[in-house]
C-alpha cells in the first residue's frame, strides 16, 4: 500500500476536485469582475502633510482628509489626558501598586 503525497486516496481526491470545481493552474487568469478596483488616491493628514496611496476607497484621484491620524491620536502619541479618579479607584491602585517601579 502506498503512503504519502501520491497515495491512491490523494490522487482520487485530487481528481474529484478537478471534476467538481475549478483548479487554478499556473498561467490561468483570475475570475473577472470579482476583484476590487484599486486606484490612486491622495491622503491628507491632520497636520496637512499629503501622500498618495492605492486604495479601494472612493475613485481615482479622490482626496481622503483624515480627522484622526497617528500624529494626533492618543493611542499612538501616548496621550496627554488625565485619568478621572472616580471613587478614589486610581489613588487606591497607585497606593497598592505604586512601589513596583514599572
Amino acid at each position: 500500500m502506498q503512503t504519502g503525497l501520491y497515495s491512491n486516496n490523494k490522487l482520487a481526491h485530487m481528481s474529484s476536485i478537478r471534476e467538481h470545481g475549478p483548479v487554478m493552474k499556473s498561467g490561468t487568469t483570475m475570475k473577472p469582475d470579482i476583484h476590487p478596483d484599486y486606484h490612486t488616491i491622495k491622503v491628507v493628514m491632520t497636520d496637512g502633510t499629503e501622500y498618495e496611496t492605492r486604495s479601494t476607497w472612493g475613485s481615482e484621484g479622490d482626496v481622503m482628509n483624515l480627522d484622526v491620524d497617528p500624529t494626533s491620536h492618543p493611542a499612538w502619541t501616548g496621550g496627554g489626558g488625565q485619568l478621572l479618579d472616580r471613587d478614589g479607584r486610581v489613588s487606591k491602585f497607585n497606593k497598592k501598586f505604586g512601589g513596583l517601579g514599572i
